[in-house]
């Protein structure tokens, strides 16, 4: 087990959740807000998510939204988690986050992963060419979008030519997010930032390690740099944040049976639990939930860094009310005098 360098950087995944009784314009406008509110806080980035054919979030496009926000704070680095590679032309990416490192220099992040991100029917409408499903070639496309990226095709490749990025010093940080072992490999051998979804899968720990021990100095990063993403959720009390965390727990139920909804109200999801005999303040089966007081959430978030060796945590939160959720990173960021921390790094 690797110690966890201190202090322990905390970032924010927005998956900007669409509660029930709201629209999908009024989740951005939250994600917008607590954006600032973040980089207020002292979190050190801001990422948001990519999903597609749900009503449960409202976020299918993190090259669109990212301008937006980095418009909206100063300091705090915005970037994609992350972009679905599968369902893009590798150009394509390497020109809109090349456009977003030039408006915003030195802030801008290119998170890269290889899921769909949704159902295999919306996969499927995603794609240009449908007289057959796309090939399973994420390796090739990742080289082919880092060579863009650097400049570094090579001199006998068709797209030797193409100049990819506006000022080609300003580019964005890729980073390589994932679940699995395969993804911690390609990351490790090519030497990229790489973060681990613990919410996704909560067994990580081992394939954090083995990236750790596989790492190749690279352009990108010459010291390994593992994080982790993990759920939490604070509250002033235990009992208030168990509360709290029952509508994500009716959500992720929803989700798993291809079913996604918008995210009820407390009551509302309490009472569907109950019906369907769940606990409703007990965590999900199969699945790491960080809840708790202020005090519980931060000795949780950083256990979980010790266990992954992880110099950063990106904390993913959904509720129905989005004052809890701002009230949850405000409580998160206390406990952890991130502001303090930010002031000293800025000094």
């Amino acid at each position: 087990m690797v110690g966890v360098p201190r202090p322990l950087r905390l970032s924010v995944l927005d998956q900007s959740p669409v509660a029930a009784g709201r629209t999908g314009a009024d989740a951005l406008a939250a994600t917008l807000e607590l954006a600032r509110l973040a980089d207020r806080l002292g979190y050190h980035r801001y990422w948001v998510a990519e999903h597609h054919g749900g009503g449960m979030i409202a976020g299918p496009s993190p090259e669109v939204l990212i301008g937006p926000i980095a418009a909206a704070t100063e300091r705090i680095r915005v970037g994609s988690g992350g972009v679905m590679l599968p369902h893009y032309s590798p150009l394509k990416v390497a020109e809109s986050f090349g456009v977003l490192s030039a408006l915003f220099p030195g802030r801008i992040d290119l998170g890269l992963g290889r899921a769909s991100g949704t159902d295999p029917l919306t996969a499927f409408a995603l794609q240009r060419d449908r007289r057959d499903r796309a090939p399973d070639d994420f390796p090739e496309q990742l080289a082919e979008l880092l060579a863009h990226l650097t400049g570094t095709m090579p001199s006998d490749h068709p797209f030797a030519r193409i100049s990819a990025l506006p000022d080609p010093a300003l580019r964005p940080e890729p980073w390589l997010l994932g679940s699995s072992p395969q993804s911690a490999i390609w990351a490790a051998d090519l030497g990229l930032p790489y973060a681990f979804a613990d919410f996704i899968n909560p067994q990580g720990a081992s394939i954090a390690a083995s990236y750790v021990e596989r790492f190749q100095p690279s352009q990108f990063a010459d010291t390994v740099q593992p994080a982790v993403a993990a759920w939490a959720l604070a509250a002033d009390t235990e009992e208030e944040a168990q509360r709290l965390a029952a509508p994500a727990r009716l959500a992720f139920r929803r989700l798993r049976r291809g079913a996604p909804e918008p995210i009820a109200s407390v009551d509302d999801a309490i009472a569907v639990l109950e019906s369907e005999g769940r606990d409703p303040l007990a965590p999900s089966r199969g699945r790491r939930e960080i809840v708790g007081t202020p005090e519980q959430v931060r000795d949780g978030l950083a256990e979980l860094a010790d266990a992954y060796g992880a110099s950063e945590v990106i904390v993913v939160t959904i509720t129905h009310d989005e004052s809890a959720r701002r009230r949850s990173y405000e409580l998160i960021a206390g406990a952890f005098a991130l502001a303090a921390a930010a002031s000293r790094a800025a000094a």
